[in-house]
């Protein structure tokens, strides 16, 4: 098993409580990637180094330690600030971008999902690669070392740009035939789950459903989406579907390669926002699926907050709090079951509202 030693940098001690909820995300990161998490340090620092991110010093006193394999930084890292600590720890240096990018391919199923995490991948790679060939501008020494050197990253660059656009069309490709299969079933109510990774939104459409799909308590245990029919308590049927999980920090590349597949939820008459109420970062969760939501340009449509967990909840105040907060609110255990009659009738609610949105149009018509 691959051991890490986590490293988080902050400008100040205020920022210590919030950066130890990042570093702890980050270490179920590494769980779901399959390693073992040795460590964990957070370094002070006004700023920045720009040669090393937490300074030299601290980078030649992680290098003494031992026990541990990869050294994992919670902030993104620079090409030439890798090279520089990976040259003195002499051990592997990445960044949270890079494990959850692995995570993904890991765990990506369906064509789809592979298209899209490869191209994420690529795009993540290219500025890296660029990184290299401006430092080998800087410091070769001219016939046999800048030039060749320049050379076969030009052509790296360029295979990864051809590479980088053919994924884009195929694509665009599987766009058009999700528009397509979208528009023959447009007539069912669809309905789509967002949230957090790992708040339970596979659990929710197995018990919305009665389907079977995987389910484990991992971050992104499901990546691929998954559409389900379902039925509320009348009767009335609907398409339930299940999206890839957000995150904290998400690479920019992943949003902008997984627009295909997240781009389900900006076509769905209905999207359940599922936030992990057990969870002390649950306010977190909303803000940062927030944003999510808005770089999609889907957080000024309709969608109702599910707060998931509720039984492990104890203290009943944060409820009572959320409850006037957010008035289009829901509280349920998708795995005991409390709760979902009442998310059923909600569901119910918007169908009969679509439905009578048409029966109106049709009576103007007429």
């Amino acid at each position: 098993m691959e051991r890490f030693l986590i490293v988080g940098l902050i400008h100040n001690s205020k920022e210590k409580e919030e950066k130890l909820s990042s570093l702890l995300e980050l270490k179920e990161l590494v769980r779901t990637y399959g390693g073992e998490v040795v460590d964990m340090i957070i370094q002070v620092r006004n700023k920045e180094d720009p040669a090393y991110h937490i300074g030299e010093g601290k980078v030649k006193e992680i290098a003494c330690w031992e026990g541990f394999d990869t050294i994992i930084f919670d902030e993104p890292l620079k090409a030439a600030q890798i090279r520089n600590i990976e040259e003195i720890t002499k051990r592997r240096v990445i960044d949270r971008r890079d494990i959850i990018l692995d995570i993904f391919a890991k765990h990506a199923r369906t064509n789809t999902a592979k298209i899209e995490v490869e191209l994420a991948r690529l795009k993540f790679l290219l500025p890296r690669l660029t990184g290299k060939g401006n430092e080998l501008s800087r410091t070769g020494g001219g016939i046999g070392t800048r030039g060749p050197g320049e050379q076969k990253l030009e052509k790296d660059r360029r295979r990864i740009k051809e590479r980088i656009n053919y994924l884009e069309e195929k694509l665009k490709d599987i766009e058009k035939t999700l528009d397509i299969q979208r528009k023959r079933r447009s007539d069912l109510f669809t309905v789509a789950l967002l949230g957090y990774t790992n708040v339970g939104k596979s659990t929710l459409l197995n018990a919305l459903t009665k389907s079977k799909s995987y389910v484990d308590d991992k971050l992104f245990a499901t990546l691929d989406p998954l559409t389900r029919i379902g039925y509320t308590n009348n009767g009335k049927k609907y398409l339930l579907t299940d999206t890839v999980g957000f995150i904290k920090n998400i690479p920019h590349q992943l949003i902008a390669s997984f627009k295909s597949t997240l781009k389900e939820a900006s076509f769905v008459d209905l999207r359940l926002l599922v936030i992990d109420l057990s969870d002390e970062r649950y306010e977190m969760q909303i803000e940062e699926s927030m944003n999510i939501m808005k770089m999609l340009g889907i957080d000024d449509k309709e969608f109702i907050y599910v707060f998931n967990k509720i039984d492990r909840v104890v203290d009943s105040l944060p409820l009572n709090y959320l409850k006037e907060k957010y008035s289009n609110s829901i509280f349920v255990s998708a795995l005991r079951g409390d709760g979902l009659k009442e998310l059923k009738d909600m569901i119910e609610e918007m169908i009969l509202r679509k439905e009578a949105r048409y029966y109106n149009k049709i009576s103007v018509r007429d």
